[in-house]
């Protein structure tokens, strides 16, 4: 059930990071408050995950997840530039976030 926190959360780190893009500087009211519900949202659920796993690989799970899917977002949804580079790129932050989590389970 932790690692299922973890995943949502770090599901809710891509909302914030592309509504932190789309609140253009928090001038733009509907991604602000997006951004900070998506935010509180994952930070909580983090948080309640630490509770019973180790801080290394849950933290690199969130972030991996948070960073690969904002990367993935940005390409289809936003116009960021797709490339060969980038997506073995994404590709090696998965499987490192996968190993770092199997490496925390046998504990």
């Amino acid at each position: 059930m932790a690692w299922l926190l973890v995943v949502v959360a770090g599901i809710l780190e891509t909302g914030f990071a592309v509504c932190l893009k789309l609140s253009h500087g928090f001038t733009r009211l509907f991604p602000t408050i997006a951004f900070a519900a998506f935010a509180l949202g994952s930070f909580g659920l983090l948080t309640l995950a630490l509770r019973r796993l180790d801080v290394g690989p849950a933290y690199a799970v969130w972030t991996g997840i948070g960073a690969a899917g904002t990367a993935i977002y940005g390409m289809v949804f936003l116009g960021d530039v797709v490339s060969t580079l980038k997506i073995i790129s994404i590709t090696m932050v998965i499987v490192g976030v996968v190993g770092l989590q199997l490496s925390g389970a046998a504990h």
